[in-house]
């Protein structure tokens, strides 16, 4: 069983080598990490370089050149994974909002389900006690009634970042559907799962606040998001099982 880590960077400097430490210290033996580097200016892709170096074969690095974006970070990494062989694959953020110690948890599920999601919004999810009612009442809105009420999802974090996937799903899937560029990639692919029948499970986590540097989650970047949602439903409203692709 071979199990790739993706982890989108950017100006992670200060992360990405207790992240490294922290998945290679969970004790399974098929884990490697990727690293998705957006031209970090503050020297994140060096550091990940360094890393690579001393952890041969089990941390490596994507460093893009071209446009940047969470979405276009993620593809890129799913399908170097793919490629490497991987058999699952966990996407997360660098900066210890997801825990590493869930993965285990994850991968306990796999053999039943097509996608596990680590969810904040499920009974036994948290979101960080320094949240305040505000902020925690938009995301709660945004996830458990905007954004299902337009899509009809089933899941309760459809923003989850946070997931484990079977690499038959993400092939199945087919990237080159997903186009969203931004946090609404998620969305996306959230509701690309559910349309074409693939089987999700969502566990809860604790979701912490990053420990190290500034959120990328703006509220331009959070208006922006909301209004794709609409995109994304007449994109794919018409998906069905049956358009998974077989490879």
């Amino acid at each position: 069983m071979e199990l790739t880590v993706v982890v989108p960077t950017y100006n992670e400097a200060g992360n990405v080598r207790p992240m490294a430490e922290a998945l290679l210290g969970l004790g399974i033996p098929a884990l490697s990490v990727l690293f998705v580097d957006d031209e970090s200016p503050d020297g994140t892709g060096r550091i990940a370089e360094g890393l690579a170096a001393q952890y041969q074969g089990r941390v490596h690095v994507l460093h893009r050149t071209g446009p940047r974006g969470l979405g276009r970070a993620y593809v890129d990494g799913f399908r170097w994974a793919l490629a490497h062989g991987a058999d699952f694959i966990v996407q997360m953020d660098c900066d210890f909002s997801h825990s590493p110690g869930y993965i285990p948890q994850f991968l306990e599920h796999m053999r039943d389900y097509d996608v596990v999601v680590g969810s904040r919004y499920v009974p036994g999810g948290r979101t960080d006690e320094r949240w305040g009612w505000g902020r925690w009442l938009l995301s709660w809105w945004a996830n458990g009634v905007y954004t299902r009420l337009i899509l009809g999802c089933r899941v309760r974090d459809v923003t989850a970042g946070f997931k484990c996937w079977r690499a038959e799903t993400l092939r199945g899937i087919d990237l080159s559907r997903i186009r969203s560029q931004g946090y609404v990639f998620q969305v996306e692919m959230a509701y690309v799962t559910e349309r074409l029948g693939y089987r999700v499970l969502e566990i809860p986590i604790y979701f912490e606040d990053r420990r190290i540097g500034h959120s990328k989650m703006t509220v331009p970047v959070k208006i922006e998001a909301a209004l794709r949602v609409w995109e994304v439903r007449w994109r794919h409203r018409h998906l069905r099982p049956s358009d998974r692709l077989t490879v």
